[in-house]
């Protein structure tokens, strides 16, 4: 098979699919006769790569495998094709999503303990269904509490291939330093409200900017399990 033809295939593949496409999958795409080798494959992908120099797309590695993606530098007008407002987090749920990513795993209750309040339900609700978090076990203590950790999609969103990518914890000195190196909105200024809890009818909320992912529509209730 030619070079130009196997970068065809592979340019066409990851346009039409909906979601990031491994090496492994790529090379299923072809019957084993002829089927490419996986540094073959990368090689097509490198070159695919190289091909968006100047475009305002690019081709993207993230957890799950490979993507073409807007550049984000486009975001403020690209965002403009969708009238929706975009989706809005909470502090709280920053926050609680920020331990998870760095402590993980770890339990509901371990969260509590480090922030000092109590963690809504709708908060670990919203993380599932946003399949940014997901139970990796039970704690071996009375009760057996669940454990989180951050999923592939988590990494997937934020345009990250692995948790090594994240900002070092010992560079993070507050969540607004942590929202932004992660891609959310820019840090509140100084003497802007904050959320002082996780009450279920929390006003305070933060933006969270598009890195890789796209976005969800804002929900119009949300209700406990």
């Amino acid at each position: 098979m030619a070079e130009s033809n196997l970068v065809q295939i592979v340019e066409g593949a990851l346009l039409a699919a909906d979601k990031p496409l491994s090496v492994a999958q790529l090379a299923g795409l072809f019957d084993e006769q002829e089927r490419p080798d996986n540094s073959t494959i990368r090689e097509a992908l490198a070159e695919a790569t190289a091909r968006c120099e100047d475009r305002g797309f690019e081709l993207q590695e993230v957890a799950r495998g490979f993507r073409y993606q807007v550049r984000q530098s486009l975001s403020p007008w690209v965002s403009r094709l969708w009238q929706e407002r975009p989706q809005k987090y909470s502090r709280a749920l920053l926050e609680t999503l920020a331990l998870i990513a760095y402590k993980q795993p770890v339990t509901r209750g371990e969260i509590e303990e480090i922030r000092g309040v109590a963690v809504s339900s709708n908060i670990i609700k919203t993380l599932h269904e946003r399949e940014w978090i997901r139970v990796v076990g039970h704690r071996d203590v009375p009760g057996r509490p669940a454990m989180y950790a951050t999923t592939s999609q988590f990494l997937d969103y934020f345009n990250l291939k692995n948790l090594d990518q994240m900002p070092a914890l010992a560079e993070i000195r507050d969540l607004e330093t942590l929202t932004a190196e992660l891609g959310f909105s820019e840090p509140q200024e100084e003497g802007a409200p904050d959320q002082a809890s996780d009450s279920e009818d929390a006003a305070e909320s933060l933006d969270l900017a598009v890195v890789g992912g796209t976005e969800h529509p804002s929900d119009e209730s949300t209700t406990d399990n």
